[in-house]
């Protein structure tokens, strides 16, 4: 079978028939006939790609101001918003999270938006996953 997409912006899809059989196994009239019974297509839809959204370190956004993006806008508590801070600050970036497409990009404006509001030159980046 071939991939059908549906238009432009739609997941691919790929076309899935469900043939019912019944026999004389069956619980019905035991004549010995068999039926099967082709029944309506459905499209089976892969799902979206994922990203993941990265914090880059940087050398002037305070540790505290990284700790409140993270629970703010990751949903994370404190103790997990500090090992994430630290993780960016030893390592140089880490992941906050894996959303597919749309919610990666909302939440990448979000924080570059907050942070320039409070002058900081805080990154906030996605890739696929």
């Amino acid at each position: 079978m071939e991939n059908v997409s549906l238009s432009p912006g739609s997941p691919r899809m790929t076309p899935m028939t469900l043939f019912l059989h019944a026999g004389p196994s069956d619980q019905g009239p035991d004549d010995g006939t068999d039926a099967t019974v082709a029944v309506q297509t459905r499209p089976k839809t892969k799902r979206p790609p994922l990203y993941k959204v990265l914090i880059l370190n940087d050398d002037y956004t305070p540790m505290e101001f990284v700790v409140h993006v993270l629970e703010r806008f990751f949903g994370m508590n404190h103790a997990q918003s500090v090992e994430i801070m630290l993780t960016v600050h030893k390592k140089g970036l880490a992941v906050v999270g894996v959303f597919s497409h749309e919610i990666a990009e909302t939440k990448v404006t979000q924080v570059m938006d907050f942070a320039r509001r409070h002058q900081h030159p805080l990154q906030c980046t996605m890739e696929r996953e």
